[in-house]
């Protein structure tokens, strides 16, 4: 038997799992850790959609098989959402699948479509099933620079120019995770006409399209006349309406890219447990308030993390969309790298984050913080690292105070 397997091979050591061990000692020992690292929303799913849930799973005719490429009624909720969303009109039945998540989505996508060599365009920074749901495929991965400092376009055109053989693919994810980019539908445009010009498939990840700030609520890439030749598009109802453990999202788009994706998986799954999809149906027809209230809850988590970070010394730009904070790291600890700034706030101030360097190497030199606690706890965490940052780090002292304020019913 070979020592190392292929595809385990290609694979290299999972960065967050460092800070996850030293996360797990912390806790084991008694220490309050404030987890801001993995992105798990940690709001309650809307009643209404549990509600749903209950009701169909005590129908026994739901606990059989489901169907792999989603419930026709989840599909055409799917399309109806587009229609209301992006006036973008699909058919639910060629252009409409629905996913365990976009994760998975994405991952058995790259398998339908990809041959051992063939070249990805992938953002670096990005999240890993971007990069790695390919390179398992057997692709080999060509990154863009995402950052202020870049150009992405002109760094898209560079990397076609320099790929030998050609692109068959790029991957999009704006909003942005990690780094809370948002672009607009000019944007888009000129990637579909360069991309059309190219032959390249468009794989477009818009699981944050509900989790916005600022501005004009984020696009569709299928708004773009002609994107439905080249493109599919991605998303979730993870964070949308904290659904993340119930394994929802779906792909829209091109027809035959759909079709790939549903060949691969009809021989992998027969579906999510219908009773969830009925829900998830539920969630896309029902009412829409809770994705403002949602949305509002991390504006609010948001600012006061920004705000309690600036009082620390720590400046970074407050994020316009998406859960996270894209957060350089301070000029003092500049030279230490993410991993080990990471690893110091969990041992010095009881804070977790996500180090940049594992998202891809133009994400060294910052962290991805996660909006997932309440605002008490985001005001504690502020309040532990401005200790840190200032030398001050008497933690016993800081979990003392923190009671303190915790029995005083501060808010």
């Amino acid at each position: 038997m070979p020592e190392e397997f292929y595809r385990i091979k290609r694979l290299p050591p999972y960065i967050f799992s460092e800070v996850n061990a030293l996360k797990a000692q912390a806790r084991a020992a008694g220490r309050d850790v404030i987890d801001l690292g993995m992105g798990n929303p940690d709001g309650p799913t809307p009643p209404h959609i549990v509600a749903k849930l209950v009701e169909a799973v005590q129908n026994p005719r739901t606990h059989g098989y489901s169907v792999s490429r989603g419930i026709p009624g989840l599909r055409r909720a799917c399309a109806g959402y587009y229609a209301r969303r992006f006036n973008v009109e699909l058919d639910p039945e060629r252009e409409v699948i629905v996913t365990l998540g976009s994760k998975e989505g994405l991952a058995n996508l790259a398998q339908a479509i990809t041959a051992p060599g063939d070249i990805v365009l992938v953002p670096n920074p990005c999240y890993p099933i971007h990069a790695f749901g390919f390179i398992m495929a057997g692709a080999s991965i060509r990154h863009v620079p995402v950052d202020p400092e870049f150009d992405f376009l002109s760094e898209l055109k560079k990397a076609v120019r320099h790929s030998v053989p050609a692109p068959l693919a790029i991957v999009l994810n704006f909003p942005a995770n990690p780094t809370a980019q948002t672009v607009d539908l000019d944007f888009y445009g000129e990637v579909v006409s360069f991309c059309r010009r190219h032959n390249i498939i468009v794989l477009s990840d818009l699981a944050y399209a509900e989790i916005y700030f600022d501005g004009k609520p984020p696009p569709s890439i299928l708004e773009v006349p002609g994107a439905r030749d080249i493109a599919v598009e991605f998303s979730s109802l993870s964070k949308t309406y904290s659904m993340a453990g119930w394994r929802i999202g779906f792909a829209v788009g091109n027809a035959r890219l759909i079709a790939a994706l549903a060949r691969v998986k009809s021989y992998l799954d027969y579906g999510a447990f219908t009773p969830i999809q009925v829900a998830s149906t539920a969630a896309l027809n029902g009412p829409q308030d809770c994705i403002a209230e949602i949305r509002e809850r991390y504006r609010a988590r948001r600012d006061v993390l920004i705000d309690g970070l600036q009082q620390a010394g720590w400046d970074m730009p407050a994020p316009g969309a998406t859960m996270f904070a894209w957060a350089p790291i301070p000029p003092a600890f500049k030279g230490i790298g993410s991993l080990a700034f990471s690893k110091l706030l969990l041992e010095q101030a009881n804070v977790a984050v996500s180090p940049g360097i594992g998202f891809g190497e133009y994400g060294e030199g910052f962290v991805r913080i996660a909006l997932v606690e309440n605002r008490q706890r985001l005001r504690q965490a502020t309040r532990n690292i401005k200790s840190f940052l200032s030398g001050r780090n008497d933690l016993a002292e800081l979990r003392r105070r923190d009671q303190n304020f915790a029995l005083a019913g501060s808010g």
